[in-house]
């Protein structure tokens, strides 16, 4: 996890080396990072993989982490992903949300059918 968040910190810092460390450079800086975010949750580290070599259209299984902040980058919640940011470029302003751009459909958490749904409909 450590070189991810070394990943993550280099990414930060030359987001704000382009956009500028004002507060529209930090906010487009936590924008572009979010979103990045967003496609590196799907990330499995090579050493929790069960087979190799992986194949690229394989589900991977959920996991949870070798530690606490290895299970926080794969998260696939934007909540833990602003606090991954917060990290870095400190508290987001009152108000803020973030919706992904880009959703991936694979990795939608599968429902129980119709039974599932008429649960729902009943509870």
């Amino acid at each position: 996890a450590s070189e991810r968040l070394d990943l993550i910190r280099d990414f930060t810092h030359y987001g704000l080396d382009h956009w500028g460390s004002d507060g529209r450079g930090v906010e487009t800086t936590r924008r572009f990072l979010l979103e990045w975010l967003s496609f590196t949750c799907r990330y499995v580290p090579i050493g929790l993989l069960e087979q190799m070599p992986p194949k690229i259209n394989w589900r991977p299984r959920p996991y949870v982490g070798r530690s606490d902040l290895e299970t926080k980058l794969a998260s696939p919640s934007a909540k833990d992903w602003v606090e991954i940011t917060e990290m870095f470029l400190g508290k987001v302003p009152d108000g803020f949300t973030f919706i992904p751009k880009h959703k991936s459909n694979a990795y939608d958490a599968p429902t129980g059918g119709a039974q599932e749904e008429a649960q729902d409909v009943q509870g």
